[in-house]
């Protein structure tokens, strides 16, 4: 059996013997605030990542999805992993490993022709299939309800500004697309100047401007012309004005209410600020 798995169940570290009989764990990429283990491993000179989930994991089983249905149009072209053996399960996945520095703290952070790029393999992704979702918005509405109703730390008269707010929302039908639902430089890496994407533990059918508000709340905010460069790689912009306020809000109070139960204080900060940032915005 392989050394370094003990964060693995008994089922997922016999998967794992199984498929990669031999195999060394060369480092562990593992974020540590959620239940799931990333392993960077070799054997007979290959080079694999190996994820799993814990009891609560429902992000492998999205992977997994998105690896079977939408990551063609990236891995033909040796942008994105490429799967070698699953089982939904068993939440345990293991990929071939993509080559790379993450963008995310590197010099290319600030970089416009990398976020071309992005735009360009986000185009590819969001083009293969749409389809119309008359519930969608009622749903990410009581979703951001119940972040609402769980212990966080969003000031109470916010919380009431939010809620009133939500409840006056229109919900009219929605067109949804396949997005890999946490867009961003720490899930890009870049080889010989090329953008490889990672992680699709959130990937999803949704609007396509989702895609776009971790940038904006970031990176945008930070340097117009990353903004630019991205919709010149994209091809167009999304981002219809009242959809494009209520999925700010709505990823404003998921990161801030998130980041709080994990105990990520930088993340839940910026989820902060994007509340104040979007409720600014609806006063406008």
């Amino acid at each position: 059996m392989a050394s370094g798995l003990g964060n693995l169940s008994a089922r997922q570290r016999a998967l794992v013997d199984q498929w990669l009989p031999g195999a060394t764990v060369e480092k562990d990429h593992s974020w540590g605030l959620v239940a799931t283990t990333v392993l960077e491993m070799t054997r007979a000179g290959s080079r694999f990542i190996v994820k799993a989930g814990g009891d609560d994991d429902h992000h492998v089983q999205r992977e997994l999805h998105a690896h079977l249905n939408w990551l063609r149009p990236w891995t033909d072209r040796g942008r994105a992993p490429i799967l070698v053996r699953a089982s939904g399960d068993a939440k345990l996945l293991i990929t071939r490993y993509l080559p790379g520095e993450l963008v995310l703290g590197s010099r290319q952070a600030d970089d416009p022709a990398i976020y071309q790029q992005a735009g360009e393999l986000l185009a590819l992704l969001h083009a293969q299939t749409a389809v119309t979702d008359d519930d969608y918005e009622r749903r990410e509405n009581e979703k951001s309800l119940a972040w609402l109703r769980q212990p966080h730390r969003i000031a109470a008269t916010t919380v009431e500004q939010l809620r009133a707010e939500i409840v006056a929302w229109p919900t009219p039908p929605a067109t949804l697309v396949p997005t890999h639902g946490d867009w961003q430089p720490r899930n890009w890496v870049v080889h010989h100047d090329v953008v490889g994407i990672i992680d699709f533990g959130r990937a999803a059918m949704r609007p396509a401007a989702t895609d776009f508000v971790r940038l904006a709340a970031q990176d945008f905010r930070r340097n117009a012309r990353l903004e630019a460069a991205f919709l010149g790689g994209y091809g167009t912009d999304p981002r219809e004005a009242g959809a494009w306020h209520r999925n700010r809000v709505r990823e404003a109070i998921g990161t801030a209410a998130w980041a709080y139960r994990v105990g990520d204080e930088p993340f839940e900060a910026q989820g902060h600020q994007m509340i104040a940032e979007a409720l600014m915005s609806s006063r406008a």
